[in-house]
């Protein structure tokens, strides 16, 4: 008869999609599923050829999962809005995982809503330890109405747009476990720095050895300092010196792409 009654007061599921993209994500994707089951009332996931156990892992937690060839990660996202089934959306990268004080959080604001987009309080975990300064009080717009028209754009640091207001939700966080070693942080800074050189290039934007040498100088200063990355130990220091590479590498691949273009139309 207890079993019975308990069974009763079980919530139904939100009227929420939850959307995530993926591609060989098997060793951290079930963190990620686990707290949306039997909470959100539909997971779709966009993976663009996964040759791990991901879509196996997504199937498992009831996730709708849809194919789509990689183009970029606003591709990806307004792919999987296509998919949603809900009014009410919930964007999440198969790195973060969502806390209990922020899912009723949500629940309050589905309920009663004053906004049709809402900013998420973010935490990141680097190299096994919660961030306690530097990364640390990210604010990112993941929660949003499909009324509202909303649309990823950009092509390397990609972001939503959306017609209607925008609010904060200050209870709860996204916590974002990123990259898995240095390796990976490496990789995807040239990576990312290549991509963002190609995307200034495109644009008509042009090389600045101004910019070149005060950009990375800058960012460190705003990281390492101004963040307080200092106070995180050797982590603040690794974020704060592989940033700055980052940004020191987009201007000059931007240099390079600039002498290239001169080398093709001089023949």
């Amino acid at each position: 008869m207890l079993y019975l009654k308990a069974n009763m007061r079980k919530k139904a599921p939100l009227k929420l999609s939850v959307v995530k993209i993926t591609k060989n994500e098997e060793d951290r994707l079930e963190r990620t599923l686990k707290p949306l089951k039997d909470w959100a009332g539909e997971i779709v996931v966009i993976d663009s050829g996964s040759t791990d156990k991901t879509v196996e892992i997504a199937k498992r937690y009831g996730a709708k999962v849809h194919y789509n060839e990689w183009k970029d990660y606003a591709t990806q996202k307004n792919f999987g809005l296509k998919k949603t089934s809900f009014d009410w959306i919930l964007f999440l990268d198969a790195d973060e995982v969502i806390s209990e004080e922020l899912k009723k959080a949500i629940e309050k604001v589905i309920e009663q809503p004053t906004a049709e987009g809402y900013y998420l309080r973010r935490r990141t975990y680097y190299l096994g330890k919660l961030l306690k300064y530097v990364w640390a009080k990210e604010k990112v717009l993941r929660l949003v109405n499909k009324n509202s028209k909303p649309r990823w754009v950009g092509k390397v640091h990609e972001r939503i747009e959306l017609k209607g207001k925008k609010a904060y939700i200050n209870e709860g966080f996204l916590y974002h476990y990123t990259y898995r070693n240095l390796k990976e942080q490496l990789d995807k800074t040239l990576k990312y720095a290549y991509l963002s050189a190609l995307e200034l290039h495109s644009k008509g934007k042009s090389f600045s050895i101004f910019k070149l040498i005060f950009s990375p100088l800058w960012n460190f200063i705003k990281l390492y300092f101004l963040q307080l990355g200092f106070l995180e130990g050797l982590r603040g220091f690794l974020i704060a010196i592989i940033s700055s590479a980052g940004t020191f590498y987009k201007y000059a691949l931007l240099w390079d792409l600039e002498r290239e273009k001169k080398i093709k139309d001089s023949k």
